[in-house]
Protein backbone atom coordinates (compact mmCIF):
# COMPACT_ATOMS: atom_id res chain seq x y z
CA UNK A 1 0.00 0.00 0.00
CA UNK A 2 2.05 3.36 -0.73
CA UNK A 3 1.33 6.47 1.56
CA UNK A 4 -0.79 9.21 0.40
CA UNK A 5 0.72 12.70 1.78
CA UNK A 6 -1.49 15.04 0.37
CA UNK A 7 -5.98 15.56 -0.33
CA UNK A 8 -4.82 15.48 -4.17
CA UNK A 9 -2.96 12.13 -3.94
CA UNK A 10 -6.36 10.69 -1.67
CA UNK A 11 -8.46 12.11 -4.57
CA UNK A 12 -6.87 10.08 -7.26
CA UNK A 13 -6.60 6.82 -4.68
CA UNK A 14 -10.06 6.86 -4.28
CA UNK A 15 -11.42 7.67 -8.07
CA UNK A 16 -9.23 5.06 -9.39
CA UNK A 17 -11.04 2.33 -7.02
CA UNK A 18 -14.57 3.75 -7.52
CA UNK A 19 -14.14 3.69 -11.21
CA UNK A 20 -13.30 0.08 -10.56
CA UNK A 21 -16.29 -0.66 -8.60
CA UNK A 22 -18.68 0.99 -10.91
CA UNK A 23 -21.25 -1.28 -12.35
CA UNK A 24 -24.42 -0.77 -14.62
CA UNK A 25 -27.61 -1.43 -13.42
CA UNK A 26 -29.09 -5.09 -13.24
CA UNK A 27 -30.79 -5.81 -17.23
CA UNK A 28 -34.52 -6.94 -16.44
CA UNK A 29 -34.85 -9.98 -18.75
CA UNK A 30 -38.42 -11.65 -19.69
CA UNK A 31 -38.89 -15.01 -17.52
CA UNK A 32 -41.48 -17.03 -19.47
CA UNK A 33 -42.38 -20.71 -18.82
CA UNK A 34 -42.68 -23.26 -21.58
CA UNK A 35 -46.06 -22.71 -22.07
CA UNK A 36 -45.68 -18.87 -23.13
CA UNK A 37 -46.16 -17.86 -19.43
CA UNK A 38 -45.10 -15.23 -16.44
CA UNK A 39 -45.31 -16.83 -12.87
CA UNK A 40 -45.02 -15.10 -9.87
CA UNK A 41 -45.60 -15.70 -6.30
CA UNK A 42 -47.45 -12.52 -3.73
CA UNK A 43 -47.68 -12.71 -0.45
CA UNK A 44 -48.97 -10.66 2.12
CA UNK A 45 -49.61 -11.35 6.26
CA UNK A 46 -50.12 -15.29 6.24
CA UNK A 47 -51.70 -15.46 2.54
CA UNK A 48 -49.53 -17.23 -0.30
CA UNK A 49 -50.72 -16.49 -4.04
CA UNK A 50 -49.09 -18.06 -7.26
CA UNK A 51 -49.65 -16.20 -10.75
CA UNK A 52 -49.70 -16.83 -14.38
CA UNK A 53 -50.23 -14.04 -16.82
CA UNK A 54 -50.70 -14.64 -20.64
CA UNK A 55 -51.88 -12.37 -22.84
CA UNK A 56 -55.34 -12.74 -23.47
CA UNK A 57 -58.76 -10.82 -23.34
CA UNK A 58 -58.37 -9.65 -19.96
CA UNK A 59 -59.91 -12.64 -18.06
CA UNK A 60 -59.17 -12.95 -14.15
CA UNK A 61 -59.47 -16.23 -12.21
CA UNK A 62 -59.21 -16.90 -8.53
CA UNK A 63 -58.92 -19.95 -7.35
CA UNK A 64 -60.88 -21.40 -10.62
CA UNK A 65 -63.77 -18.85 -9.89
CA UNK A 66 -63.93 -15.41 -11.51
CA UNK A 67 -62.16 -12.84 -9.27
CA UNK A 68 -65.49 -10.69 -8.73
CA UNK A 69 -67.32 -14.13 -7.39
CA UNK A 70 -63.99 -14.94 -5.09
CA UNK A 71 -63.47 -11.27 -3.75
CA UNK A 72 -67.09 -10.33 -3.22
CA UNK A 73 -66.00 -6.89 -1.90
CA UNK A 74 -65.44 -4.48 -4.19
CA UNK A 75 -62.33 -2.78 -2.65
CA UNK A 76 -60.82 -6.60 -2.99
CA UNK A 77 -61.31 -6.62 -6.33
CA UNK A 78 -59.60 -2.66 -6.35
CA UNK A 79 -56.90 -3.90 -4.96
CA UNK A 80 -56.53 -6.50 -7.00
CA UNK A 81 -56.38 -4.38 -10.08
CA UNK A 82 -54.38 -1.68 -9.28
CA UNK A 83 -51.38 -2.68 -10.48
CA UNK A 84 -52.89 -3.65 -14.22
CA UNK A 85 -54.58 0.02 -14.04
CA UNK A 86 -51.70 1.41 -13.11
CA UNK A 87 -49.62 -0.39 -16.07
CA UNK A 88 -52.10 0.33 -18.26
CA UNK A 89 -52.53 -3.07 -19.93
CA UNK A 90 -56.77 -3.47 -18.39
CA UNK A 91 -57.85 -5.93 -20.92
CA UNK A 92 -54.54 -7.74 -22.54
CA UNK A 93 -53.36 -10.21 -20.53
CA UNK A 94 -55.31 -13.10 -18.88
CA UNK A 95 -54.77 -14.01 -15.54
CA UNK A 96 -55.01 -17.10 -13.54
CA UNK A 97 -54.29 -17.12 -9.67
CA UNK A 98 -54.40 -19.81 -6.75
CA UNK A 99 -54.47 -18.15 -2.99
CA UNK A 100 -54.24 -20.24 0.18
CA UNK A 101 -53.45 -19.40 3.92
CA UNK A 102 -54.94 -15.84 5.71
CA UNK A 103 -58.25 -14.17 4.63
CA UNK A 104 -59.75 -12.56 1.82
CA UNK A 105 -57.77 -9.51 2.80
CA UNK A 106 -54.53 -10.90 2.85
CA UNK A 107 -55.14 -13.08 -0.18
CA UNK A 108 -56.34 -10.11 -2.30
CA UNK A 109 -52.93 -8.03 -1.27
CA UNK A 110 -50.88 -11.23 -2.25
CA UNK A 111 -52.65 -11.76 -5.59
CA UNK A 112 -51.92 -8.48 -5.94
CA UNK A 113 -48.51 -8.26 -5.15
CA UNK A 114 -48.24 -11.74 -7.44
CA UNK A 115 -49.53 -10.22 -10.84
CA UNK A 116 -47.26 -6.84 -10.04
CA UNK A 117 -44.34 -9.38 -9.95
CA UNK A 118 -45.13 -11.27 -12.87
CA UNK A 119 -46.05 -8.23 -15.04
CA UNK A 120 -42.47 -7.32 -14.47
CA UNK A 121 -41.55 -10.98 -15.66
CA UNK A 122 -43.21 -10.28 -18.94
CA UNK A 123 -42.57 -6.84 -19.50
CA UNK A 124 -39.78 -5.81 -17.16
CA UNK A 125 -40.18 -2.12 -18.88
CA UNK A 126 -43.15 -1.99 -16.96
CA UNK A 127 -40.70 -2.10 -13.41
CA UNK A 128 -40.43 1.50 -12.99
CA UNK A 129 -44.26 2.01 -12.96
CA UNK A 130 -44.93 -0.31 -11.02
CA UNK A 131 -42.17 0.38 -8.22
CA UNK A 132 -43.23 3.65 -8.06
CA UNK A 133 -46.30 2.43 -7.13
CA UNK A 134 -45.25 0.89 -4.51
CA UNK A 135 -46.70 -3.13 -6.01
CA UNK A 136 -43.53 -4.80 -5.54
CA UNK A 137 -42.83 -4.41 -2.09
CA UNK A 138 -43.91 -6.93 -0.19
CA UNK A 139 -45.89 -6.05 2.70
CA UNK A 140 -43.93 -7.78 5.52
CA UNK A 141 -46.56 -7.19 8.10
CA UNK A 142 -47.81 -10.03 10.26
CA UNK A 143 -49.40 -10.12 13.70
CA UNK A 144 -47.81 -10.79 16.05
CA UNK A 145 -47.35 -13.96 18.25
CA UNK A 146 -48.78 -14.35 21.91
CA UNK A 147 -47.25 -14.11 24.86
CA UNK A 148 -47.69 -15.90 28.19
CA UNK A 149 -48.70 -13.81 30.98
CA UNK A 150 -50.56 -11.24 28.31
CA UNK A 151 -54.04 -11.68 27.35
CA UNK A 152 -52.67 -11.35 23.67
CA UNK A 153 -49.94 -10.11 21.95
CA UNK A 154 -49.58 -7.05 24.26
CA UNK A 155 -52.19 -6.78 26.19
CA UNK A 156 -52.38 -7.90 29.98
CA UNK A 157 -55.43 -9.24 32.01
CA UNK A 158 -57.53 -6.71 33.95
CA UNK A 159 -55.30 -5.21 37.31
CA UNK A 160 -57.83 -5.26 40.42
CA UNK A 161 -56.10 -3.93 43.54
CA UNK A 162 -58.22 -5.96 45.98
Amino acid sequence: MAELNSLEELGEATGAVAAEDTQEAPVHVQKLDAQGRAYATGKRKNAVARVWIKPGTGRITVGGKDFTEYFARPVLQMILQQPILAANRTGQYDIVATATGGGLSGQAGAVRHGISKALTYYEPELRTVLKKGGFLTRDSRVVERKKYGKAKARRSFQFSKR
